[in-house]
C-alpha cells in the first residue's frame, strides 16, 4: 500500500505533465508528512461545542453557531435519487475515482487559463478538506494544501475500498456539509427546510435542490431566498389575509435555476436510479415550486452582521476557501468578540426600519412610534414611492472594524414579495450598481496618474460615444466648459464618462481594486460607463473605499472580529486570533494628496456657500454645521440609489471616526416611479442616521492639505492660469507638479465696433476695440469625436440658453445652482457675432452681446481646506 500510492501518484504527475519521476516520489514523501494515517479515520468524526458571538464590549450576546441541528444518519437512510443528485452535480465519477479526478483537474485548469475558474474537487476531496486534515496541513499555498488534499484522498480511497467504502465517504460528507440556514448535515437541512425527518420523503427536486446548496451555501440558503407569496389573490396595496401565506423560493432565483440544472444533469449521470425516473419525471421536478417549512428557532442580534461575522469566522480556522462551509464554526466552543457597536446598531436598525418599513405600512406613525422616531418630511415623501427596501453599514476607518451593519430593512420582518426579501444581505452579499457614488474613485483614478486634477477641463456635452451610446446629465441639460470639481459638484455623468475614457476604462477597473472593490469579473464588462458607476459592486466595499479617502489614502483591512477565544484542556482561555499583539496595518491606496483633494471636494458637497443642493443633507450640532464629506448615487432607471461619506476623525484616537453607506431600492431591481432620486432618499436616511450616531458629540475638523497640496488660481471656467480675458478665478488645489501651466486660451480677442457690437471692419463708425470671446477649438483637442459635438453645441450656446439640440435634443446652460451661478450666468466670455459692423451711417445704439458681456476680472474667496 504504502509503495503503490506513490507509484500512483507518479503516474498521475507524469501523466499530467506536472513533475518528473524523481520529483513526483519526492512530492509524495514530503506533503504526506503530518497527515493522520486513514484507517478508522471516519469513524472518530465526531462533533462539539457551540460558539458564541459577542458585541465588542464582550458583554451582549448576538448569536450561537452550532445550536442547530445535526442529525447523523447512515447511508442505507439516504435516498438512491438524494446520492445520485450530490455525484450528478460534485462527483460524476465518484463511484470510480481513487479519490481524485486527474481529467478533472486538467479540464479545471484550461478552463481557470480561459478566465472561467472552477474547482475540480471530488466528494471525497471535499470531505478530506473540510475535516480530515491537520491544522498544519494548510500551511503554505494553494497547491501545496492541494497536493496534500490528493494525496490524503487517495489514503483514505484506499482504506475505505469498494462499494462498501464508497458508501461510508458518502454518507460522511452528507453528514458534514453545511447547507446554510445554520444547518449541518443532509438530515439537519431536510428538517430546517422542508419540515422533514425521513430523508425518504425527500421529492426528487428537493433531493436535488438540497443537493446543489453545497456549492454555495450562503449564497444558496433557502431561508435566505425565500419570500412570502399568498396563497389567495388580493387588492393591490392590501395585506394577505393570516394564515394565508407560504414560504416560496422564487423560480428565478439562482439555487432554483441550479436545482434544474442538476435535474438536467440527473438524466444522464445517474448511477443509482437508472430506469427509475423519466424525463417526464424530471421536467415535472423542475416546475414543482419550492415552499419551505422552517421550525421556529432563536432570533440573532444584528443577525446580517453574524452571517459576514460568521464568514469571516470560517475563513480565520479553516482558510478562505472553507470560508461558507468551516465545520468548526459550530463546532470549536470559540468565544467571538466582534467589533460590532450595539449602541449605533440600534440606531442603524432603526433608522433603516424608518426608511424601509414605516412608509409600506398602513399607519406609518404609529409604526414610527413604536420605534421611537418622528415623522419627518423625508419619510413621508416615501409613502407610495415604491421603495420597499434600505440598507445601512457604518466603519471605523481608522481601524477598518465594522460598527453597524443592517444588510435589509428588517431581518425578522415579513417578506413583501420579491421587492423586500428581509433575510438578504444587500451590503455584503449583494451585487449592486454604485452610480455617481463611483465618481471619485473615477475621477482619483487620473488624479493618481497626474493625467488629471481638481480643475481639469471637460465639455459637459452630450457625444455619441459609439454604438450610438450617448447617455446625458440627470438634468438633460449642456453645460459646456466646466471643470472637474465641479462635475463632482452637480454629479455630472458626462464628464465621468470622459475621464473614464481619458484614464482608459480597464484601468480605473483595476485601480478600483487598490480601493477594496471586488468585481465579479477579471475583465472591466462595461466600457467607459464604468466612470459612472454601471459596474456592480458591493456596497460594503465602496464604504471602505470612501474610508480610505476620509483616512488620508490608507485602507484599512475591513473586519467584524477582534479577537476569539477558545478553551484549553485544562479549562483556561487561549486566544486563537489574532495570532499577533501587532495592530492591524493598512495598506497605502491612494496617495494622500490625491486623498485630501478629493475629500475637500466631497466636503465642499455639505457646504451652503459651495453646493446649496447637496448640503440640505449637511449635519449640524448645536446649530453649527458639522464638517462632512458626502456623495450621492442614482443608477439607471433609479434602482440603486446610495449615498456614501464621512465625517473628520475626532481627536481622540480611541474614538470611532465614522464612515457611512445607505441604500435604498428594492430586494429584485425593480425601479421605483421616476423622479426618485438618491438625494431625497439614500441621502435623508444617512443624514438622519450621522445625526443620531453623532448627537452630542465635539464637533471635528478635517486636517490640513499635505505639504505636497498647493493652491494656485485658476481660470474659474476653463480651470487653467488666468488669461487676458478671464473673467473670474478660483483657487484650486493639486498635488505639487499638476498645477497647470498655461494660461487659457478658451478666450480669444478679436476686433469689435463698439457702436454696434459687430465685428470690426475699416470704414465702421468705431471706435475699434478688443473683446475676448470663446474659443473652444482647442478643448478635447486629442478626440476628435467629440469636438464634433462640441462644435454643434458652441453654435446653439452663441444663441443664448434654453437653445435645444444634440443627440438627446438637450438644453444649453450655465454651471449653477438653480438660479444660483456662482461665476456668474456665462461660460466665460460671450460667443463672437457673426456679422460685420456696417460702414458709415448713423450711429445706432449699441446692443448687448448675444450672450452677455464679459466681467470684471475678480477671485472668489479660496476653498476652505
Amino acid at each position: 500500500m504504502a509503495i503503490a500510492l506513490p507509484l500512483f501518484l507518479f503516474g498521475t504527475f507524469v501523466v499530467l505533465g506536472l513533475v518528473g519521476a524523481s520529483a513526483a516520489v519526492g512530492a509524495y514523501g514530503y506533503y504526506s508528512q503530518g497527515l493522520e494515517d486513514p484507517k478508522n479515520l471516519l469513524e472518530k468524526l465526531d462533533f462539539a461545542e457551540e460558539t458564541v458571538v459577542y458585541d465588542r464590549t464582550g458583554k451582549i450576546e448576538l448569536a450561537r453557531f452550532g445550536q442547530v441541528k445535526r442529525d447523523v444518519v447512515d447511508y442505507d437512510t439516504i435516498p438512491a435519487w438524494l446520492i445520485d443528485a450530490t455525484t450528478s452535480t460534485e462527483d460524476k465519477t465518484f463511484w470510480d475515482n481513487a479519490g481524485f479526478d486527474p481529467v478533472g483537474i486538467v479540464s479545471a485548469a484550461i478552463d481557470t487559463a480561459q478566465g472561467n475558474e472552477r474547482g475540480a474537487s471530488t466528494i471525497t476531496q471535499q470531505l478530506v478538506r473540510a475535516r480530515l486534515l491537520p491544522q498544519s496541513a494548510f500551511a503554505g499555498t494553494r497547491y501545496e494544501r492541494k497536493v496534500r488534499e490528493i494525496i490524503q484522498s487517495i489514503r483514505l480511497t484506499q482504506e475505505y475500498q469498494g462499494i462498501d467504502g464508497k458508501k461510508k465517504i458518502m454518507a460522511a460528507y452528507l453528514n458534514q456539509n453545511f447547507y446554510g440556514n445554520r444547518s449541518y448535515g443532509i438530515k439537519a437541512a431536510a428538517k430546517g427546510y422542508f419540515g422533514i425527518d425521513d430523508l425518504s420523503k425527500l421529492t426528487l427536486a428537493q433531493a436535488a435542490i438540497l443537493a446543489g446548496i453545497p456549492q454555495s451555501p450562503t449564497s444558496y440558503d433557502l431561508m435566505k431566498n425565500a419570500e412570502e407569496v399568498c396563497t389567495v389573490q388580493v387588492a393591490a396595496g392590501k395585506d394577505c389575509p393570516d394564515g394565508k401565506t407560504v414560504l416560496q423560493v422564487p423560480d428565478d432565483s439562482p439555487i432554483v435555476e441550479r436545482r434544474n440544472k442538476i435535474l438536467d444533469l440527473m438524466k444522464t449521470r445517474s448511477v443509482l436510479t437508472v430506469g427509475q425516473f423519466t424525463d417526464a419525471d424530471f421536467e415535472a421536478a423542475k416546475k414543482e415550486p419550492v415552499i419551505l417549512t422552517p421550525p421556529a428557532s432563536a432570533n440573532w442580534l444584528a443577525p446580517h452582521f453574524v452571517w459576514q461575522v460568521r464568514h469571516q469566522l470560517g475563513s480565520i480556522l479553516c482558510g478562505p476557501d472553507q470560508a461558507d462551509t468551516c465545520e468548526a464554526v459550530d463546532t470549536g466552543g470559540y468565544k467571538v468578540i466582534t467589533s460590532l457597536d450595539w449602541g449605533l446598531q440600534r440606531k442603524a436598525e432603526k433608522w433603516v426600519k424608518a426608511a424601509a418599513i414605516a412608509p409600506n405600512r398602513g399607519n406609518t406613525a404609529a409604526y414610527l412610534r413604536s420605534i421611537g422616531v418622528s415623522y419627518a418630511p423625508w419619510i413621508r415623501d416615501l409613502k407610495g414611492r415604491g421603495i420597499y427596501n434600505a440598507a445601512l453599514g457604518a466603519v471605523d476607518y481608522r481601524t477598518g472594524q465594522i460598527l453597524a451593519y443592517v444588510g435589509s430593512g428588517s431581518y425578522y420582518e415579513k417578506p413583501r414579495g420579491k421587492k423586500f426579501q428581509p433575510k438578504f444581505d444587500v451590503l455584503g452579499d449583494g451585487w449592486r450598481q454604485a452610480g455617481s457614488a463611483f465618481k471619485p474613485i473615477n475621477y482619483l483614478t487620473g488624479i493618481e496618474d497626474k493625467t488629471l486634477t481638481a480643475s481639469s477641463l471637460f465639455m459637459d456635452v452630450v457625444t455619441n460615444f459609439g454604438g450610438g451610446y450617448a447617455p446625458g446629465d440627470a438634468d438633460l441639460a449642456e453645460r459646456g466648459p466646466l471643470r472637474l470639481r465641479q462635475a463632482i459638484q452637480l454629479s455630472l455623468n458626462i464628464p465621468a464618462i470622459k475621464a473614464a475614457l481619458i484614464s482608459g476604462p480597464d484601468h480605473v477597473y483595476q485601480f478600483a481594486k487598490k480601493l477594496g472593490i471586488q468585481w465579479q469579473s477579471t475583465k472591466n464588462p462595461a466600457g467607459g460607463s464604468i466612470g459612472i458607476g454601471t459596474v456592480e459592486l458591493h456596497y460594503i466595499d465602496l464604504i471602505s473605499a470612501y474610508g480610505s479617502i476620509a483616512d488620508s489614502g490608507v485602507l484599512m483591512p475591513r473586519t467584524a472580529i477582534l479577537s476569539v477565544q477558545a478553551t484549553d484542556n485544562k479549562g483556561a482561555p487561549t486566544t486563537v486570533w489574532p495570532t499577533t499583539a501587532k495592530k492591524p496595518t493598512g495598506t497605502q491606496a491612494i496617495s494622500a494628496g490625491g486623498a485630501w483633494i478629493m475629500k475637500d471636494i466631497l466636503q465642499s458637497n455639505t457646504d451652503p456657500r459651495s453646493n446649496p443642493f447637496w448640503s440640505r443633507r449637511a449635519l449640524y450640532s448645536g446649530g453649527r454645521r458639522r464638517p462632512a464629506a458626502l456623495k450621492t448615487g442614482t443608477t439607471n432607471d433609479e434602482i440603486d440609489l446610495a449615498a456614501m461619506g464621512f465625517v473628520a476623525a475626532p481627536r481622540d484616537p480611541k474614538a470611532a471616526a465614522l464612515v457611512v453607506g445607505a441604500w435604498m431600492g428594492n430586494s429584485d431591481n425593480s425601479a421605483p416611479p421616476r423622479g426618485t432620486v438618491a438625494l431625497e432618499t439614500a441621502a435623508s436616511l444617512w443624514q438622519a442616521f450621522f445625526q443620531d450616531a453623532l448627537k452630542g458629540e465635539p464637533i471635528a475638523q478635517f486636517e490640513s492639505k499635505p505639504k505636497n497640496v498647493i493652491q494656485v488660481a485658476v481660470d474659474a471656467n476653463s480651470g487653467m492660469l488666468p488669461g487676458p480675458f478671464t473673467h473670474k478665478t478660483f483657487k484650486e488645489y493639486f498635488i505639487q507638479g499638476t498645477a497647470p501651466k498655461q494660461a487659457d486660451d478658451t478666450k480669444t480677442g478679436i476686433a469689435i465696433d463698439k457702436a454696434t457690437g459687430k465685428l470690426w471692419q475699416d470704414g465702421c463708425l468705431g471706435p475699434k476695440v478688443t473683446k475676448g470671446v470663446m474659443d473652444l477649438s482647442g478643448v478635447e483637442a486629442g478626440w476628435p469625436n467629440w469636438q464634433k459635438f462640441d462644435r454643434a453645441w458652441a453654435g446653439r450656446a452663441a444663441k443664448g440658453v434654453g437653445v435645444r439640440g444634440g443627440p438627446k435634443h438637450t438644453p444649453t446652460e450655465y454651471f449653477g445652482f438653480g438660479s444660483y451661478f456662482p461665476f456668474g450666468a456665462t461660460w466665460g466670455a460671450p460667443f463672437a457675432p457673426t456679422k460685420m459692423c456696417p460702414i458709415g451711417g448713423p450711429h445706432p445704439t449699441p446692443p448687448p452681446f448675444p450672450s452677455g458681456s464679459p466681467f470684471p476680472t475678480e477671485s472668489l474667496p479660496p476653498a476652505q481646506p
